[in-house]
């Protein structure tokens, strides 16, 4: 039995140290995982794709680290439009932690597409359980702008089988600059999680 994560982002929102801090969490409770990411237009405000796969089994085989369509337990998205995106990743009932946050990734500005507005009537139609976060909110508690990725971690851990110092020791070692920040940015990201009706 696997666990199939993808998170989505913009590029410079911190996609790929939010899957390093996953996988660190999974490996320090023993679990096989393997991690991959897709940078594309990353540095220039582009969609950022990170996969990241562990058996629920120490020792557990973990056969690929790509993510395939309809497979995703979960989907842990930076930014609301990406939510929409890549929600065909998850099997039907899984999980979509997303942040409320509108950040239009230059690949759909550049086309002259405008921003959605019926996004949340769309994100709500989907097959899924609900989990929006509120990460400017918990930004600004934490007076650092650059712990949204942990905050949404933190959000998602609230519902993985591992305990909480875990999380916290996987922050430690993945983002020790700022840590006070990132540590209170994990704290309330795990408490804000409320799956929406």
């Amino acid at each position: 039995m696997l666990k199939d994560i993808v998170l989505v982002g913009v590029g410079g929102q911190g996609t790929i140290l939010a899957s390093n801090l996953l996988a660190r969490a999974a490996l320090s409770v023993g679990l096989t995982v393997k991690q991959s990411e897709i940078h594309g237009m990353a540095q220039r405000g582009g969609s950022v794709v990170s996969f990241v796969r562990f058996g629920s089994r120490p020792g557990e085989s973990v056969p690929s680290p790509l993510v395939n369509p309809g497979q995703a337990d979960s989907v842990l998205a930076f930014e609301k439009l990406e939510a929409l995106r890549f929600a065909h990743y998850l099997k039907p009932g899984g999980l979509l932690v997303y942040s409320l946050q509108e950040l239009v990734p230059t690949t759909v500005s550049s086309l002259g597409v405008p921003y959605p507005q019926d996004l949340d009537d769309r994100i709500r139609a989907r097959d899924a359980v609900l989990v929006p976060v509120d990460v400017e909110a918990i930004v600004a508690r934490c007076s650092n702008p650059r712990v949204g990725n942990v905050a949404l971690v933190g959000a998602l851990s609230a519902y993985l089988d591992f305990p909480e110092e875990v999380w916290e020791n996987a922050v430690r070692n993945t983002v020790p600059r700022a840590l006070e920040a990132n540590l209170l940015a994990l704290k309330l990201g795990r408490a804000s999680p409320v799956a929406a009706e």
